[in-house]
């Protein structure tokens, strides 16, 4: 399985920007964040493991929200492209916080792809492809640890 430490094969900057999001953060991680277009209005906590209250959700929610749904639909994506129907799939994604050794601090993400209609090697086959399709896959590739499990 591919990870995030794996070196890019090539350039994978748009060459054409096709959407834009745009939200914005009021008071850090104890706050609130709203999107231009209002879909988005939700409060913002520590979580208790990071000394907050938890009363709310979190940029790394976030993130492995965003994370998840968008390597689901990459590895839909080129299960399409070679003729399978991945109906039943699922990405979940973990990232964890934690201190690193520049004195700031740095994810790592697990992604559990589950793909019970088909047999492992072709699984992994179709991650290994997602992996450098997904947006996100590419915008963390040799910045953060990436795990990719099967199950």
């Amino acid at each position: 399985m591919t990870d995030g430490t794996a070196v890019a094969t090539g350039d994978t900057r748009p060459t054409k920007i096709m959407y834009v999001a745009e939200a914005t953060a009021h008071g850090g991680r104890e706050g609130y964040v709203t999107s231009q277009d209002g879909q988005l209005d939700l409060k913002v906590a520590m979580p208790p493991q990071l000394g907050g209250d938890g009363n709310g959700t979190n940029p790394e929610q976030l993130f492995a929200a965003g994370y998840s749904s968008c390597f689901h639909n990459a590895l839909i994506l080129v299960g399409n492209r070679e003729g399978y129907d991945l109906t039943g799939s699922a990405v979940s994604a973990k990232v964890g916080i934690g201190p690193n050794k520049q004195h700031g601090y740095g994810l790592a993400v697990a992604l559990s792809v589950s793909l019970p209609v088909v047999d492992p090697d072709l699984a992994t086959k179709l991650v290994d492809a997602a992996h450098e399709v997904c947006p996100y896959s590419n915008a963390t590739r040799g910045n953060i640890d990436v795990t990719i499990l099967l199950g």
